[in-house]
């Protein structure tokens, strides 16, 4: 495993809408292993997609302390409800906003070997899998902030 460089908020990138991933394989495997590095060793570290790793690729690693998932062309099938949550990013370090966000959805993915699996979030972990899936379309969380606030 190896830590990559994070790609901050002015790389074009970022803006980029990540390609599909055909075949999860050894080297699918190793990305979502470095990811999972990366975000571990950096603060306030949720979530990482690999555009943000610089890898256009749907890939996403998300642990919000209940445990790690890696995901493979995640997708959003469901969501309903809404709250008002506060984000910040691993791409935007210091800046922090109130954004809309559905309470829960319903994620249809791959995990690391290739088996399909649907996921059902509320709350914190539906905020993060809507971040994250938003960074594969080329959005950042800052496109859709309401309020910038301050964390201290």
């Amino acid at each position: 495993m190896a830590l990559r460089e994070i790609r901050m908020f002015d790389d074009q990138l970022l803006h980029k809408v990540s390609r599909h991933v055909d075949k999860v394989d050894d080297h699918t495997r190793e990305i979502l292993n470095d990811m999972a590095e990366t975000m571990y060793n950096t603060q306030n570290g949720g979530g990482l997609a690999a555009c943000q790793v610089g890898i256009l690729r749907r890939l996403v690693v998300i642990d919000m302390g209940q445990g790690l998932l890696k995901l493979v062309n995640p997708q959003i099938v469901e969501s309903e409800g809404e709250q008002l949550v506060v984000e910040g990013c691993l791409s935007c370090p210091g800046i922090w906003g109130r954004v809309w966000r559905p309470k829960r959805v319903l994620v249809k993915a791959l995990e690391e070997n290739g088996a399909a699996i649907t996921i059902e979030a509320y709350d914190e972990l539906a905020k993060c899998l809507c971040h994250e899936t938003d960074h594969l379309n080329g959005i950042l969380f800052t496109d859709k902030i309401i309020e910038y606030v301050d964390i201290k």
